[in-house]
């Protein structure tokens, strides 16, 4: 846990704009780190919009940062069933069915806020992938919002329609993954997760 001075000092730099001449330093050193990692040779951006999404992330500790970027770029590579194709046009038919949808306003603490409406899914029409690729399309494009990296965001899960065929198309390994993804390799900070319509079976199934 951050003492109130260190605290104090991560607020200051994450409120600072991206050009801040205070921020020039920590892209350096991350950038340099950055470059001496074999698994980042291949991934040339490594520019300041980039990495700050990173150093926000981990508030601005740059060995995190640096660990954070590496396990970006490593699920990448060893998900590609998952991580290939990051195009709306890929999953336009469960954007269609409204199973997922941004807020156009933030919440009082400035996070972002997403809805997902597990009952529009069809599992005899989309995968568990599919499902988890819509997550990651919206994470990459609110992922640029200066204001989304400064206070993360926060999910509502409308379980309203879960049955078994859902609990069924989400494996171990895929849990397990999703899980990594969301915790320790995605520049973003998850600030709530809040469930609604929580049917009967659905903590047996996910204890």
């Amino acid at each position: 846990m951050k003492s109130g001075e260190e605290a104090e000092h991560f607020n200051v730099l994450n409120d600072l704009p991206n050009e801040s001449h205070f921020l020039k330093p920590y892209f350096a050193k991350l950038r340099q780190k950055a470059e001496k990692e074999t698994l980042l040779r291949d991934h040339l951006d490594l520019s300041d919009v980039f990495l700050i999404r990173f150093l926000r992330a981990r508030d601005f500790d740059v060995d995190l940062s640096l660990k954070l970027l590496i396990n970006y770029h490593r699920w990448r590579k060893e998900c590609p069933e998952i991580s290939a194709n990051l195009h709306s046009s890929t999953v336009l038919g469960l954007l269609q069915n409204n199973y997922h949808g941004v807020l156009r306003s933030r919440d009082a603490s400035g996070s972002r806020v997403l809805i997902y409406r597990i009952g529009q899914w069809n599992p005899k029409d989309f995968t568990a992938y599919e499902v988890f690729r819509v997550s990651l399309i919206t994470s990459e494009l609110i992922v640029q919002e200066t204001e989304t990296q400064r206070n993360g965001l926060k999910a509502i899960f409308d379980l309203q329609g879960w049955c078994f065929t859902h609990a069924l198309q989400i494996n171990p390994y895929l849990a397990k993954r999703i899980s990594a993804v969301l915790t320790d390799s995605f520049p973003l900070k998850v600030r709530g997760i809040h469930l609604l319509n929580e049917p009967i079976l659905f903590h047996p199934v996910l204890p």
